[in-house]
């Protein structure tokens, strides 16, 4: 590495996205890998409390400011920044009945943040699968109408239930018809990037497949590295010109009472 290379990674931006699947549950472990890898800014998902119940005062104490939309014992998505944040926004627009806490988004050293639990949609027989699509065409209309015109760089990170191809998965053919996998969903994730959204993993990795941030607790899924890619940084031009690099970390998955999911994180130059 070059000391030019040295330089522009010491004054990047560290952006970490993290379903933590219950805040309080798993603090402890939450709290150790903000101690390790500390990013500047992480996005949580999958809370399952409401704000009054979010350890706010721990994370104030490991540096963090923090903006909290959460809901009782479901969903729930947060914004930890080491820097001020700034111009907060609950809520995704475009349904004023949807009252489920799944995304946030915020203004913190330039950049437009935010963590995204996108709806998982299972069973697809049901009202789940709809919402879930619905949720997202909400998502790309918001995206196009609000977010991208200002031309702020814009880091969009999250749970977003959704395996972009079957190299994001490990058995493509049991998983075709989950909500996850099925044709729609996916037509749906390509929506976004064809608004001129860039997957960062992807953009990195373009050649590597089975690589996982989520795997089920159940049948050792986790030990037979059985997972799916579900946690996804999507970022606009602006913010794709500064990206520097993407990566999956599953270290805090083999830890004690871990979340089912690992956090994954991007680096922005300055």
């Amino acid at each position: 590495m070059t000391d030019a290379q040295t330089d522009r990674q010491t004054a990047a931006l560290k952006i970490a996205t993290f379903n933590v699947n219950s805040i309080n549950a798993r603090l402890d472990r939450v709290l150790e890998w903000l101690a390790d890898a500390q990013p500047d800014v992480a996005l949580l998902q999958e809370l399952k409390c409401q704000e009054a119940d979010f350890p706010l005062l721990a994370f104030e104490s490991a540096g963090y400011q923090s903006a909290v939309f959460g809901q009782k014992s479901y969903n729930g998505v947060a914004i930890l920044s080491k820097h001020p944040i700034k111009d907060v926004r609950r809520g995704l627009p475009g349904d004023a009945e949807d009252e489920q806490a799944r995304y946030i988004e915020a203004t913190i050293q330039g950049l437009r943040v935010a963590s995204i639990y996108l709806p998982n949609g299972n069973p697809t027989d049901g009202p789940k699968y709809p919402y879930k699509l619905a949720w997202m065409a909400r998502l790309r209309d918001h995206i196009r109408d609000s977010l991208l015109p200002t031309e702020a760089p814009l880091v969009l990170g999250g749970d977003y239930n959704i395996c972009p191809s079957d190299d994001d998965v490990y058995d493509p053919v049991g998983w075709a018809d989950d909500a996850l996998c099925r044709p729609e969903s996916r037509a749906r994730f390509r929506a976004l990037l064809n608004l001129g959204l860039t997957e960062a993993w992807k953009a990195l990795h373009p050649t590597e497949a089975h690589h996982y941030s989520y795997w089920d607790y159940v049948r050792g899924r986790w030990q037979k590295d059985e997972g799916v890619r579900i946690d996804h940084f999507l970022l606009s031009p602006q913010a794709a010109d500064r990206l520097l690099e993407c990566e999956i970390d599953k270290t805090p998955r083999g830890k004690e009472k871990p979340s089912d999911h690992t956090p994954v994180w991007c680096a922005l130059a300055a």
